[in-house]
């Protein structure tokens, strides 16, 4: 799978920065996560089917992305990024697509009030398909059989598990296509967010929270119409960008582009050239493909998208400013989003030497801190099912938003696997939902889920910690 070296186009040597890269230069590296596909000749014919195709995102939205991204680096927004722990290509439905769509729009309604701050969207959302396995093969009904790996390498019904390259061909881009349609037809139309409805939702102290910071919203829409400050187009919608793990790299090097920078501001005589992964706005890496001399940061550090690392219980300190060198010599803000997950009983033993690592360097306000407060919490019931407990996802939040005030960092997003339907996935919460109420409504083919009532808790948990801190900020003034 050739591809052209970053000058061969003639357009100068800025095309990219990063020494002996190419979108294949991967391939001399070892690699994690790698599927074995039987049939060469058959990937072989799925990649170039995928180089052929337009580009699924626009570099001038990924640049838009990174602009917004560096505002949160330096404290002035915070990043909201939520959705699917593996997407099915079943998911690309009308309904399933705009309940997630409605979720994080309610989810930042909430962070606006609380945290008077605007706010970044990004789901998780059109190609989180794959899913990392700690084991080729699990066992089913006694039986040994490949382990299911998400939709864009096999199915999920015993006789789809076999490894197929076709299904790099996916169903992304029609996902994209529809967010960008309701968006455009006025589903995030701020001046009615009371239509974004509450679902299944009943808890009365819940809704009289969201019900607050809609007036709030729909007080200051009421003094910018008096003052006819209320015209404009940003108000009648928002942005939302896509993102998933880069873990299938024969995936994202098919959709990798040479492309003009369209934000470039040097030269008009010159164009600034890049290579942009357009595959999503935001891609990341997970906490098993971090190694430092493995083949997913070889790929990752030469493109120009805003990137994720996961940062977990097994990540050394000294690793993480050799992944941030690696991946953004330039101290670009923005750049690199360091996505904790420790598991509630870690972070105060682990976020705080991390912290001071990066903050006491060069990095400091150029990432952006997140919290996943998600997959350090898994657990098993007694009877095998997979959950996570509400009370721990809480902890774990509370606790690196506590750290990040001590330590005089600034904790600047979150990232959740959530949906918007009425699953029960996750125990706890002020549904008490309990190992026996799972059976009810447990949908997730990998990893669980927040409901919507769970996330909406959850994030009146930041804003309030934000409403709290500038409370706490007035009465010292």
């Amino acid at each position: 799978m050739g591809a052209p070296s970053a000058n061969s186009n003639g357009l100068g040597n800025d095309i990219n920065k990063t020494s002996g890269w190419t979108p294949d230069s991967w391939r001399s590296k070892p690699i994690k996560q790698c599927p074995d596909y039987p049939d060469l000749q058959a990937v072989k014919k799925a990649t170039s089917e995928l180089q052929r195709l337009p580009p699924i995102v626009h570099p001038h939205e990924i640049n838009k992305l990174k602009e917004h991204l560096k505002d949160v680096a330096q404290g002035n927004a915070f990043l909201l990024q939520g959705g699917d722990c593996a997407e099915l290509f079943d998911y690309c439905r009308q309904d399933a697509i705009e309940s997630k769509i409605k979720l994080l729009l309610q989810m930042s309604l909430v962070l606006i009030w609380g945290a008077d701050k605007r706010v970044v969207r990004i789901g998780r959302m059109a190609g989180q398909y794959a899913k990392p396995r700690s084991s080729p093969f699990e066992t089913v009904d006694g039986k040994q059989v490949p382990s299911f790996r998400g939709d864009i390498l096999n199915g999920f019904a015993l006789d789809e598990r076999k490894l197929d390259p076709q299904r790099l061909v996916n169903h992304s881009a029609a996902t994209l296509n529809y967010i960008r349609a309701a968006i455009a037809a006025g589903i995030a139309d701020l001046h009615r967010p009371l239509n974004w409805g509450l679902g299944h939702v009943k808890d009365p102290e819940l809704k009289a929270k969201y019900s607050e910071a809609v007036r709030f919203l729909t007080d200051m829409l009421r003094f910018m119409r008096t003052i006819g400050a209320d015209k404009s187009d940003k108000l009648d919608t928002v942005d939302l960008y896509t993102s998933h793990e880069g873990l299938l790299l024969e995936y994202e090097q098919g959709l990798t582009r040479l492309m003009e920078n369209p934000m470039y501001s040097g030269d008009d005589t010159e164009k600034k050239m890049e290579y942009y992964d357009t595959s999503a706005h935001f891609i990341w890496i997970g906490d098993r493909t971090r190694q430092i001399d493995h083949a997913h940061i070889e790929f990752f550090r030469g493109i120009a998208n805003p990137i994720g690392i996961k940062v977990g219980p097994t990540t050394p300190v000294a690793d993480l400013l050799e992944l941030l060198r690696t991946l953004n010599p330039d101290c670009e803000p923005g750049k690199i989003t360091l996505i904790t997950r420790y598991g509630a009983s870690k972070v105060k033993e682990l976020l705080p030497s991390h912290i001071r690592a990066v903050e006491s360097s060069e990095y400091k306000r150029c990432v952006i801190w997140q919290c996943d407060p998600m997959h350090g919490n898994t657990r098993s019931t007694e009877t095998g099912i997979k959950t996570r407990r509400f009370n721990d996802i809480f902890s774990e939040l509370q606790e690196t938003l506590r750290i990040h005030n001590e330590e005089g960092s600034y904790l600047g997003g979150v990232h959740l696997e959530l949906t918007g339907d009425a699953v029960t996935e996750c125990t706890g919460g002020s549904e008490g939902l309990d190992d026996d109420d799972l059976s009810t409504n447990y949908t997730s083919f990998c990893d669980p889920r927040l409901n919507e009532k769970q996330a909406l808790e959850l994030t009146f948990l930041v804003a309030d910690h934000f409403r709290q801190g500038r409370e706490d900020l007035k009465a010292k003034t």
